[in-house]
C-alpha cells in the first residue's frame, strides 16, 4: 500500500513537472526549401543568408523563440516544381517541420500551395513573385513575405505611367512573367501599352524579340519605352540593337547587383525597385547592413532583405503565438499582423496574407566607386499608394 501511494505521488509529480520539461527541451522545426541549385541559384542562396541573419537578429543571437530552440533544415528544389512539391510533403510528413518558408521560382510556389493544404501546416513564401500565390491558387494556409507581380507592376507604373508615353513590354514566357505583366498592363492608366513580347525563360538571344520591339515603337510620337520583366539572364543584351537610333529607352525594376552591372548602360533609367541597401532608413536595415558588411565585405542584396523579412515574420509569429504551432494558431496571428523588416514595417492582408510594403521609385545614376548603376531614390511608393488586387477567391 506505502509503494502504491509513492508510484501515486511520483505519477503526479511527473505530470506537473513534464509539460514544463518538455516544453523547455522542444524544438521548433523549420523547412526552408529554395534554389540552393538551378537557374534561380543567385537569388536562392541570397535568401537563404538573410534568413539565417535575420532568425538571429530577429532572436538576439540566441536562436531561441518562446523557450523553444529553432532548427532550420535546408532543401534544394534545383528550380523544379515537381522536386519542390516532394521536398515539402517530406518536410512536413518525415521531419514533421511545424512550418516551411521559400521557394525561389513561382511555378516551384504554385506546385507546393496544395501541399500546405494537404498537411494543414504554414508555408510562408519567399520571395517567389507570381500573383496566383496569394491568388487563385491560394489557400489559407500560405503567407508571403515576397512582394508579388502585382506590387512590382504598379510601382513600376507608378514610376512610368504618363500621358505621352507608350510601352511595349519584354517578359519571360513563365507564371512570374505573365502574371508581372498582367498586373502591369492593369495599372497604366496614362500611358498606352502597344505590345507583350514574351520570350522562354533561358532565351540568351534577344534579336528576334527585340526587332519585334523594335518594330512596334519606332516612329511613334512622343516618349517609347520597353518595360523588361525578367529573372536570371541578361535581357538588357537587347540594349546592342542601338535602340536610341529609334528613342527608344529602357525601363525595368530593382535586381540584384550583378545584374544591376548592365544597368550602368543606362543612366537616367526610371523604374520600381523592391530593395535597395542604401534607400531604407531604420534600424533594421543598419542592423542587417553592418552584419553583412562585416561578415562578407560587401552589401546585402535584393534577396538578403526578402530572407531577412521572412525570418522576422516568423520571429514575431512564434512571439505573439507564445511558441504555438498549430496552424490554426498561427493562422489567427498572422492574419493582420505587422512586423519590421529592412524595408520598414509589413503587415499580412488578412484577405489573402500578401504582405503589404514598400517599394521604391528609383532613378539610375553612374558612380565610379560602384561596379553596378546606383539607383537613386525619387521617392518610397507607400503600401496605401498601391491599390493592390486582391485575386482569391476567398
Amino acid at each position: 500500500m506505502h509503494r502504491r501511494h509513492l508510484i501515486a505521488l511520483a505519477a503526479v509529480a511527473t505530470a506537473l513537472v513534464s509539460p514544463l520539461a518538455f516544453g523547455q527541451s522542444k524544438e521548433i522545426k523549420i523547412a526552408h526549401i529554395y534554389s540552393k541549385t538551378g537557374p534561380l541559384e543567385a537569388y536562392g542562396k541570397q535568401t537563404a543568408v538573410g534568413f539565417m541573419m535575420g532568425l538571429d537578429y530577429a532572436t538576439g543571437g540566441t536562436m531561441m523563440v518562446a523557450g523553444k530552440k529553432i532548427v532550420v533544415i535546408e532543401k534544394d528544389d534545383q528550380g523544379k516544381p515537381d522536386q519542390g512539391k516532394s521536398l515539402l510533403a517530406a518536410a512536413y510528413g518525415d521531419d514533421k517541420v511545424d512550418l516551411a518558408v521559400g521557394p525561389t521560382a513561382s511555378p516551384v510556389a504554385l506546385a507546393m500551395l496544395p501541399v500546405a493544404e494537404e498537411y494543414k501546416k504554414i508555408l510562408l513564401v519567399e520571395p517567389a513573385v507570381a500573383d496566383s500565390i496569394t491568388g487563385d491558387k491560394w489557400n489559407k494556409y500560405i503567407f508571403r513575405t515576397g512582394r508579388n507581380s502585382s506590387q512590382d507592376a504598379i510601382s513600376n507604373a507608378v514610376a512610368l505611367d504618363k500621358e505621352g508615353v507608350t510601352i511595349a513590354t519584354m517578359a519571360q514566357d513563365s507564371a512570374f512573367g505573365r502574371d508581372g505583366v498582367k498586373a502591369f498592363k492593369e495599372s497604366i492608366k496614362k500611358g498606352k501599352l502597344v505590345h507583350e513580347e514574351y520570350l522562354p525563360p533561358a532565351t540568351t538571344d534577344f534579336t528576334a524579340g527585340g526587332q519585334r520591339l523594335i518594330d512596334k515603337l519606332k516612329g511613334l510620337p512622343g516618349r517609347k519605352v520597353i518595360f523588361i520583366l525578367w529573372a536570371g539572364g541578361n535581357p538588357f543584351k537587347i540594349a546592342d540593337m542601338d535602340l536610341k537610333r529609334h528613342g527608344i529607352e529602357i525601363a525595368t525594376g530593382g535586381n540584384i547587383l550583378p545584374a544591376m552591372v548592365a544597368f550602368k548602360q543606362f543612366p537616367g533609367m526610371e523604374g520600381a525597385a523592391y530593395y535597395y541597401f542604401g534607400m531604407p532608413k531604420n534600424a533594421v536595415n543598419e542592423a542587417m547592413v553592418s552584419r553583412h558588411y562585416s561578415q562578407f565585405k560587401a552589401p546585402p542584396d535584393f534577396f538578403t532583405a526578402g530572407g531577412f523579412s521572412a525570418a522576422m515574420a516568423v520571429v514575431t509569429a512564434l512571439k505573439n503565438s507564445k511558441g504555438e504551432t498549430g496552424a490554426e494558431t498561427l493562422i489567427k496571428t498572422m492574419e493582420g499582423m505587422s512586423f519590421d523588416t529592412p524595408k520598414g514595417k509589413m503587415t499580412f492582408r488578412k484577405e489573402d496574407h500578401q504582405a503589404m510594403q514598400s517599394m521604391y521609385h528609383f532613378k539610375i545614376k553612374v558612380d565610379p566607386a560602384f561596379a553596378w548603376g546606383v539607383p537613386e531614390l525619387v521617392r518610397e511608393i507607400k503600401a496605401e499608394e498601391m491599390a493592390v488586387p486582391i485575386r482569391n477567391k476567398r
